[in-house]
């Protein structure tokens, strides 16, 4: 699977899951961690696990896995590795503190809207 079908499957999941605010980063040439960075956020501690729970579910549907999950249990603040793919699922308030929009302001956003209404 290429990383940009990955990229479309975590974006689906997370919006089956009523994600908030979703945000692509193309960190190509900006980053070595990974090409995509995905951004969201949910209202509550249970959507955040739901939005996590229902990426790594769809990953793992189409055969691959995930590398690393972190902070599933306090659900502030979840990061997926999917290798060229990172997701983070942020608690809403934590999501507005960390701000990875503005730290990473140089990277080039992807328009998934069109993926996401499909």
């Amino acid at each position: 699977m290429s990383s940009h079908d990955l990229l479309f499957t975590a974006v689906k999941a997370a919006d089956d899951k009523k994600a908030e605010n979703i945000v692509v980063l193309n960190m190509k040439g900006i980053s070595l961690i990974a090409d995509y960075f995905v951004i969201c956020h949910g209202g509550s501690d249970k959507q955040v696990q739901a939005i996590a729970r229902e990426i790594k579910e769809k990953v793992e549907e189409k055969g691959l896995f995930v590398k690393r999950m972190e902070g599933f249990d306090e659900a502030r603040w979840i990061l997926l590795d999917l290798g060229d793919v990172v997701v983070h699922v942020f608690h809403r308030d934590e999501r507005s503190y960390y701000n990875l929009e503005r730290l990473w302001g140089d990277a080039p956003t992807v328009d998934v809207q069109s993926e996401i209404l499909k």
